[in-house]
């Protein structure tokens, strides 16, 4: 249970960052570490990781018809770190 939740954890990871890369690469100019220093002093970085974690519908909804819901567990709370991640981001803008 434990390393099924683990696995869908790191997928969701790693889908959210792969969507936060292919937002970068399809619609800026810029490489990835100038795109993310640029969207930090810009305060847009809580935006960038919500687009990237769009991607993660991909996999939760892949697990849940498979039926391996504590995969999806996983997705889902890599989704919620990111949420968490933007909070924090936003809280240090307004700071």
């Amino acid at each position: 249970m434990i390393k099924q939740i683990l696995i869908g954890f790191i997928i969701g990871v790693i889908a959210n960052l792969a969507g936060l890369y292919l937002y970068v690469y399809f619609f800026t100019d810029y490489e990835i570490e100038v795109a993310l220093r640029l969207s930090y002093q810009d305060g847009f970085i809580g935006k960038l990781i919500a687009l990237g974690a769009v991607l993660n519908f991909l996999p939760f909804f892949v697990f849940i018809k498979k039926k391996q819901d504590y995969r999806a567990r996983g997705v889902l709370i890599a989704t919620i770190l990111s949420a968490i991640l933007i909070l924090i981001s936003k809280i240090i803008d307004y700071v």
